[in-house]
């Protein structure tokens, strides 16, 4: 019985996260966005980037993996989730956020390809 690719450490993934972030809002900057926060936590959810390009306030989720497909693949219902809750909170402390249109997007990334900007990719309840 063969065993399974070895996990990598968490420090090595986070790294990996880090530098994940750090190229996709360099890429939205490059696009335009102006890059609002990073990493914002709250005890509901976590966002990896939000970004605003004129009316548009964009939660951004980085995903880094092996390939295009399985990054997309990653991002859970679950997941999506707890970024929409953490949006309505960021939101909820905007005073100008009725006037802006939430986004949900993902930032996908892998080894030697171009990051992959994939607007409007879910919406919340939507699964």
């Amino acid at each position: 019985m063969t065993a399974g690719p070895t996990p990598e450490p968490r420090d090595i993934r986070q790294r990996r996260g880090r530098r994940g972030e750090r190229l996709a809002a360099l890429w939205l900057q490059l696009k335009g966005y102006r890059i609002l926060a990073r990493n914002w936590r709250h005890p509901l959810g976590e966002i990896d980037i939000l970004a605003r390009r004129g009316r548009v306030l964009a939660v951004i989720e980085v995903k880094w993996r092996a390939g295009r497909e399985a990054a997309a693949g990653s991002i859970g219902a679950q997941q999506r989730r707890r970024i929409a809750r953490a949006a309505a909170v960021f939101l909820s402390r905007q005073p100008d956020a009725a006037s802006l249109s939430l986004r949900f997007d993902a930032m996908l990334l892998a080894p030697g390809r171009w990051p992959h900007h994939v607007t409007d990719a879910w919406r919340p309840g939507a699964g």
